[in-house]
């Protein structure tokens, strides 16, 4: 929300702004060199160039130069580039001119380049992905163009461009209006008014209002909700020339929410910070004083902390994104916010309205009767004066009587026959719509008001209802006799609204909210809105995946209750808006979890709902495609809409269906639950490998009278273990983790590494046992201590070998045995990428000290046989680590 400005627009746009809301309409079209009939293209494209493009940007921006600066500036590359100018120094500059050798440092920067340029192409081929999938959805505005109406997308706008407006559009630019009939807008983006105001075009501002410049009557910002009527306005700013991009530079529509995936990634960063201030130091102090090489002990020290840090996480992260966000696509699901997949994952409930989603996308009028139930044509007759005539968005209900007018009417001739004078739009407090017509036929100059509502609604405002051709008194009885037949008729499963009439209501031009009493009862109108057959199976799968799908309906509850019996949801228990009315926040917390139908709810009912439930400590998901449905929308933790919703509501989802089908939905349930599994293995199971290659580390440091393993050899493990773990986002998930909703938490994490991040470190020391005591000696020729110093860089050279090679191996196979609580490679398998991967980065690095880089990266000549005693140490892993899983799975639900 943005509020009144204090001087912070710059003063000529305010100028601007002010000169063309007190001039007349001709004199706007010629300030802006254009006329009521649009620009010609190549007109659009001179303007586009001399004014700037209909953008905002905002500090989000993927650019390329972004990308390359995140891949290139971590904790990895940052510090194998202070270690290769430390190594240029020691082996290069301060060396005599026979010893000068580069081959340590070239080393170093080809693992810079190689783990930069790997995360820059992935991150660039994610953005264009993910720009690949938001071109598939796009917000358009109907725009006069080369002399006719065109659909073009809100980005294209220019100005000078003339733009029709109506109900559900948003206002794409800041525009002046030229003409408008019954315009009604939310601008509660801009100035926090949450109420609809009429705009009308040929009302100036009043004298002295020049700082209520947002309030001005015949001017429309970016960002203004058109909420009823119709409207035609040129544009005289676009993009950072709007008053939404000077007031809001660094805000966008598409911001994303704060989702349980942001507040998890933020704790584990936290938690990282924590674990290495307090190991980095121990590893520091313990080295330099056994060492004695304080120096070295720093560096060394440094090369931990990085060991500690998932430095793939981001790739990883936004692959896993970007392939859901892919594969969603292809079943008809476009993701707008990538971070919202993980909520689409862990949603346990879902809210949905009913028209269109539980039931067919078709509305059919089945009966128009009159009072005495009996088919009328006359009563189709006023209801189709009523929604041929209005302006503001026409619904299924419209579309319906209309189209049932064309079967049974001669429309021609009713459309000569009256003339509209004004309308009074719907809203959902009054639940009610009036057109105001005049008879131009033998009753000329009568003036005639239809009005069209819910049941309830329209006998709050009648006195009257005509039965026989009489008009009678609207008494207690004969309000319970015209409830008790809607009432049947909803039993059917037919929805009704009622028709209502008055004759010469009020002046011409001063129609309003207030006209709408004293009316005579009609009619009925009785639309039959059948479920989807595919509605019960949809349902059903929904809830095996573990969601609750409520209803959250403006319907009434006959209605709703059929629909809800037909699909098979639970009916007994059925709240209304009044319902909720004056209880207590314990009394809500209750009702909202026992009951998964609510009626005659308004948008600020369905928000509060959605609150309630998210406070229950519920992962919320709404599915709307009205304007009514965006509040609810913009509260939900996902916003789900589809492509053929009004603007508002495509705007504020964060997925978008390419197809109104509860089955799309919940294929796309499963996919989000897959990325949010996979993204979780990586964070899981390198936390706790690293965790215990870091107790590793202690422990040998305290007990060899020589580092571990050398700074640089340690960056080249991680390298290798974050390069295989790429393969991750492309792991399959068991069926019965896809089954159940997941929620973001970081409270376990620490109990999960503490049990499996020891269980690696038992067979690090066991390792450090046997290179020490047992294998070195042996090809050295002698105890560490006996043994001259020309012997002593061959069995250090020797044990960070073997320690390399078995550190590699645990670690790849950590990633088998910790994915699934079942037996690695027996009971469960990795996707066939995973294991190409990890065996493919284990094969590699056990290469490596047999190849020309071995003397460089100080490895010794370890020999083949070595790989049995890896690969026995690597089987009782395997086992130690499935018995681990046993006893945590006691404790816990999941082990991912």
């Amino acid at each position: 929300m943005l509020r009144k400005p204090n001087g912070t627009a710059g003063n000529k746009d305010l100028a601007l702004v002010k000169a063309i809301a007190k001039e007349s309409r001709s004199e706007t079209l010629a300030r802006l060199h254009a006329s009521s009939n649009g620009l010609s293209s190549e007109q659009a494209e001179k303007n586009r160039a001399e004014y700037g493009s209909n953008t905002i940007a905002t500090s989000k921006h993927n650019s390329k130069l972004r990308f390359l600066a995140e891949a290139f500036i971590t904790p990895f590359t940052l510090v194998l580039l202070v270690l290769a100018t430390l190594s240029l120094f020691t082996d290069y500059i301060f060396v005599p001119a026979g010893e000068k050798d580069l081959t340590t440092v070239a080393i170093m920067v080809t693992m810079v380049l190689i783990s930069g340029i790997t995360s820059f192409v992935q991150n660039v081929r994610s953005s264009n992905a993910v720009d690949s999938l938001l071109k598939m959805v796009s917000v358009t505005t109907d725009i006069i163009r080369d002399g006719k109406d065109q659909e073009i997308d809100t980005s294209k706008v220019v100005v000078g461009d003339v733009i029709r407006l109506a109900a559900g559009d948003m206002v794409p630019a800041d525009m002046r209006l030229l003409t408008s009939k019954d315009l009604f807008c939310s601008s509660s983006s801009l100035n926090g008014e949450s109420n609809p105001v009429e705009k009308i075009a040929t009302r100036k501002p009043k004298l002295g209002s020049d700082r209520d410049y947002l309030d001005y009557p015949n001017i429309l910002y970016e960002g203004t909700t058109i909420v009823s009527g119709s409207g035609l306005g040129i544009v005289f700013a676009t993009g950072e020339r709007t008053m939404f991009g000077k007031l809001a530079h660094d805000i966008s529509h598409n911001d994303v929410k704060n989702t349980t995936f942001d507040i998890g990634i933020k704790n584990v960063s936290k938690l990282l910070i924590i674990m290495t201030a307090i190991i980095a130091p121990l590893v520091f102090i313990i080295n330099g004083i056994t060492k004695g090489d304080w120096i070295n002990a720093l560096i060394f020290s440094i090369a931990t902390a990085v060991g500690l840090t998932p430095e793939m996480l981001p790739v990883i992260v936004t692959t896993n994104l970007v392939k859901g966000s892919i594969e969603m696509s292809k079943k008809g699901t476009i993701v707008k916010k990538m971070n919202s997949i993980q909520n689409f994952g862990s949603a346990d409930i879902l809210c949905t309205d009913k028209t269109g989603t539980l039931t067919q996308d078709k509305v059919v009028l089945e009966r128009h009767y009159d009072l005495n139930l009996q088919e009328n044509p006359r009563i189709l007759e006023l209801g189709y004066l009523n929604s041929y005539y209005q302006t503001g968005m026409k619904n299924l209900i419209d579309k319906a009587i209309i189209e049932a007018a064309g079967d049974e009417l001669d429309i021609n001739e009713i459309q000569r026959d009256y003339n509209k004078i004004d309308e009074i739009p719907f809203d959902f407090s009054r639940r009610r719509m009036s057109v105001v017509v005049e008879n131009s036929d033998e009753q000329h100059g009568k003036h005639l008001l239809v009005t069209k509502g819910a049941s309830e609604e329209m006998m709050a405002v009648a006195t009257k209802l005509e039965v026989d051709g009489q008009i009678l008194p609207l008494t207690p009885e004969r309000k319970q006799r015209v409830m008790a037949k809607v009432n049947d008729m909803n039993d059917d499963g037919l929805r009704v609204i009622m028709l209502g009439y008055k004759r010469n209501p009020a002046p011409v031009g001063e129609f309003s909210v207030k006209d709408e009493n004293d009316l005579i009862l009609c009619g009925y109108l009785a639309f039959l809105d059948p479920p989807k057959e595919s509605a019960k199976d949809a349902l059903a799968r929904l809830k095996y995946d573990g969601i609750n799908v409520k209803i959250l309906t403006g319907d009434n509850e006959a209605v709703t209750r059929t629909v809800g019996l037909q699909v098979g949801l639970n009916v007994d228990t059925v709240y209304s808006g009044a319902d909720l009315e004056g209880k207590k926040p314990e009394e809500l917390a209750k009702m909202v979890e026992e009951c998964n139908i609510f009626v005659k709810l308004s948008p600020e009912d369905k928000t509060k709902i959605i609150n309630l439930l998210k406070q229950n400590g519920h992962t919320v998901g709404y599915m709307g495609d009205g304007i009514n449905d965006a509040p609810a929308m913009k509260a939900a933790d996902v916003s789900i809409s589809v492509d053929t919703a009004v603007d508002i509501a495509k705007e504020s989802a964060d997925i978008i269906l390419l197809h109104k089908d509860l089955n799309v939905l919940e294929e796309g349930v499963r996919i989000g639950r897959k990325v949010f599994g996979n993204t979780m293995k990586y964070i899981k199971i390198t936390l706790s490998s690293n965790f215990g290659n870091i107790l590793s580390i202690m422990v040998a440091s305290s007990f060899l009278p020589f580092l571990p393993m050398l700074p640089l050899q340690l960056l080249v493990l991680d390298l290798l273990y974050g390069t295989s773990c790429l393969a991750l986002p492309f792991d399959d998930m068991s069926d019965r983790f896809l089954k159940e909703p997941r929620t973001w938490s970081t409270k376990k994490l620490p109990k999960f590494m503490f049990y499996f991040g020891p269980t690696s470190s038992v067979f690090d020391i066991l390792t450090f046992a046997l290179l020490f005591f047992v294998i070195c000696p042996q090809l050295v020729g002698g105890n560490y201590n006996a043994i001259s110093e020309t012997q002593k860089v061959a069995f250090v050279a020797l044990f960070h070998t073997g320690w390399f090679i078995e550190s590699l191996w645990t670690q790849e196979m950590v990633i088998h045995a910790l994915r699934d609580p079942r037996l690695p490679f027996i009971k469960q398998h990795a996707a066939p990428g995973v294991t190409l991967a990890t065996f493919g980065a284990g094969v590699i690095g056990s290469l490596i000290p047999f190849s020309f880089l071995a003397q460089k990266l100080g490895f010794g000549k370890m020999p083949i046989s070595f790989m049995w005693v890896v690969f026995a140490i690597l089987v009782m892993y395997i086992l130690l680590t499935t018995l681990v899983k046993h006893f945590y799975l006691k404790g816990e639900r999941f082990l991912i």
